[in-house]
């Protein structure tokens, strides 16, 4: 069973076993049934490749991530601030609010992408305002907390271990789950490469 590497796109197999193979598939009725050689429409290469691509997209945290407590933590300590307090207008004191975080360039580098898709109002920050304060009283991680509405809850997604063996309560950018996915993807798409490369070639057909 030679493996020939010449042209690997066009065949993997000698020329004898190519013969071999195509008098096997011509001799071969299979109940009557009859199987030509064709290509794998490029449709549907191009269609596999496409939900490949859009299955990690679509678990990326960019899309659908929920607002974590920590977006709003300095909003909110900006809250109890005098110069903020002075400004009776809720749109104008929010307003001096934004223009603060976005001031804070180490602040709003790291949390300015989702401040912007998450924006809030003076009412929605004093509501949360108390139970990120006690979150914080507490010592917990604010980012493994999301605002769902008028709630701060644990978040739900279990991401990978941390050193102490606790569950990080964010959704990482990669983990574990990809570099398997990738793996095993991989792997499936080589080896229905060289399933059908053993095969003779596409430009050639039975005869029925």
């Amino acid at each position: 069973m030679a493996w020939i590497y010449d042209n690997p796109l066009h065949t993997l197999t000698s020329e004898e076993q190519n013969k071999a193979a195509k008098d096997l598939w011509e001799l071969e009725r299979l109940g009557g049934l009859t199987e030509d050689n064709n290509r794998l429409p490029v449709p549907v290469v191009w269609l596999m490749a496409l939900t490949i691509v859009t299955a990690f997209m679509i678990t990326f945290p960019l899309w659908g991530q929920r607002p974590n407590a920590a977006i709003y933590q300095e909003q909110i300590r900006l809250m109890d601030t005098p110069e903020i307090q002075a400004i009776k207008d809720d749109k104008a004191a929010m307003e001096a609010i934004n223009q603060k975080v976005q001031a804070d360039t180490t602040y709003f580098a790291k949390y300015g992408p989702m401040i912007v898709r998450h924006p809030v109002t003076m009412d929605d920050l004093r509501i949360i305002k108390p139970q990120v304060e006690a979150l914080e009283k507490a010592g917990k991680d604010l980012e493994e907390y999301n605002v769902v509405g008028n709630q701060v809850h644990i978040a739900n997604f279990q991401g990978n271990v941390k050193p102490d063996g606790s569950i990080e309560r964010k959704q990482p950018w990669w983990d574990k789950g990809y570099t398997i996915d990738i793996f095993y993807l991989s792997a499936f798409c080589l080896s229905v490469m060289i399933v059908v490369k053993r095969l003779p070639p596409s430009t050639w057909q039975p005869k029925h």
